[in-house]
């Protein structure tokens, strides 16, 4: 757990995005919030109701899918709550990591703390109580469509509450399947990472300017006031924040009227990213504290009722939006590479060789990394709800999937990938800085500068390629470069290190 971090509050109203970061990665804590508890106390007693009045009830006093004909009496509901735990637990593949489990977790404890589902607070307490003991089930990722996680779900309950005292009570076990909390956990953890990757693009994409000795002109605030998107905003304030003071604003800087497009077009192509994961991150947001349930309670009724909830088609959407849109940003990111390495366009040495007249090919062979990388990290753009399927549960019923776990998993992986990319950018554009010699760099891409230098040595004379460059993907997925346009100088994280 971070020093000096906050517990999340969970009371299903004002979860964030960066509480499920703290609790899923950084070990935060988690509490229940009294009006919280008092609101789960109330739609519970609907819940009794219901069942001392013997009502027909979706999973409370019947069975589910194609077994809802079933009546299910009183002496069978706390047994039946069990198996179907376990009937459930037909989830696929490796087991996720711990910070996924923990996401899902929070995640969650706030869906059921918004009261909807009609659970008691102790099937909560059980939650956050395996979260503060650090107790991880083993969950395996494959294996949900996305209307509701119901295998992930059920390996994570069974897990909870196998370790537990609780006794479920009717309806408590479909609560805990019947829930996108592992969909969504891994979401927010998805756009976190992507906001921080685009951030530090930005200083990619600012350093290659200066190695480039570009045209600054296409990054003047009135470009955003002639398009007023507020991507393409904050993309030229930010780009303006890193580049201040830089040699680039000195009269004769640029070499050209008209740099290529991925140079002259960074506004436009990082503030479209922007923009959609902004849209991400606000329907990721709402599913937090969102319930995802069925039967719902309805309070003011004092009733029970059906509800398709489950179906999480807008968070599936919005991921597939991202990684669309992030796919220019990476495509652009490699281009630029490559083109700083080419002496025609660069106006440096092939390769950014120190001595090309030794036949050394300096980083040339970058290109071709940087390159593959990038279309490994753009396949994964293909949208995925879009693909309906159905399954042979509810004799068809169910017959729609949004397929949320993979959107989000994708969006994962990609940020992943994009951010090799930036690290291979960042190495060859300080390479093309240093041979350049140009001064002084910005206030932002100053600072990147020295970070990289102080993980990787710029190549000289008959030196090989740098022989790892995993210090600099870690620079990158460390958000340090996301912040540099925030103070004049931020604490490189390799200071902190003891």
């Amino acid at each position: 757990m971070l020093p000096g971090a906050q517990p999340a509050v969970v009371d299903g109203r004002h979860l964030t995005i960066e509480d499920v970061v703290a609790v899923g990665r950084h070990r935060a804590a988690a509490a229940l919030d009294d009006a919280a508890r008092l609101r789960m106390e109330q739609t519970h007693a609907v819940v009794v109701e219901a069942l001392a009045a013997e009502a027909s009830v979706y999973g409370l006093t019947t069975g589910v899918a194609e077994r809802k004909r079933v009546r299910l009496g009183p002496d069978e509901r706390h047994a039946w709550n069990r198996q179907l735990l376990r009937s459930h637990r037909v989830a696929q593949g490796p087991p996720a990591s711990d910070e996924l489990v923990r996401s899902a977790m929070v995640v969650l404890a706030n869906s059921l703390a918004t009261g909807a589902a009609g659970v008691r607070p102790a099937v909560v307490e059980a939650v956050i109580a395996a979260l503060a003991q650090d107790r991880m089930p083993a969950v395996r990722t494959l294996g949900s469509v996305g209307q509701a996680d119901l295998g992930p779900m059920a390996d994570l309950a069974e897990g909870v509450v196998g370790d537990s005292a609780l006794e479920l009570e009717p309806g408590e076990a479909l609560a805990l399947l019947n829930n996108n909390a592992f969909a969504v956990g891994a979401a927010s953890l998805a756009v976190h990472d992507a906001e921080l990757l685009l951030a530090s693009l930005d200083v990619a994409a600012a350093l290659d300017l200066e190695a480039f000795a570009g045209n600054v002109s296409p990054y003047h605030p009135a470009v955003a006031e002639a398009r007023p998107h507020p991507g393409l905003r904050r993309t030229i304030e930010r780009m303006g924040g890193l580049l201040e003071g830089s040699f680039l604003y000195q009269p004769g800087a640029a070499r050209n009227l008209q740099d290529p497009l991925t140079f002259r077009c960074v506004p436009q192509i990082h503030g479209a990213a922007r923009d959609a994961l902004a849209y991400a991150r606000a329907t990721v947001q709402t599913e937090l504290n969102s319930s995802q349930g069925n039967p719902i309670v309805v309070l003011s009724e004092r009733r029970v009722q059906s509800a398709g909830n489950f179906d999480v088609g807008p968070v599936a959407g919005a991921l597939d939006f991202a990684r669309l849109a992030m796919s220019p940003v990476v495509a652009a990111a490699a281009e630029r590479a490559v083109k700083l390495l080419q002496a025609p366009l660069s106006g440096l040495s092939s390769g950014l060789a120190v001595a090309p007249e030794t036949g050394d090919d300096g980083l040339a062979e970058l290109a071709v990394a940087v390159q593959a990388v990038a279309v490994e990290a753009r396949s994964l753009a293909h949208p995925v709800s879009a693909d309906l399927v159905s399954t042979s549960k509810a004799e068809g019923i169910e017959d729609r999937a949004t397929n949320a776990p993979l959107a989000a998993r994708r969006l994962g992986e990609m940020t992943g990938l994009v951010a090799r990319v930036a690290a291979i950018e960042l190495v060859i554009a300080a390479q093309a800085v240093d041979l350049r010699g140009s001064s002084p760099l910005g206030r932002g891409t100053r600072q990147a500068h020295a970070a990289i230098r102080e993980r990787v040595a710029s190549t000289g004379r008959n030196d090989t390629l740098p022989a790892d460059l995993e210090p600099v993907v870690e620079l990158v997925a460390s958000g340090y470069l996301a912040r540099l346009d925030q103070a004049p100088e931020v604490a490189d994280p390799d200071e902190d290190r003891c």
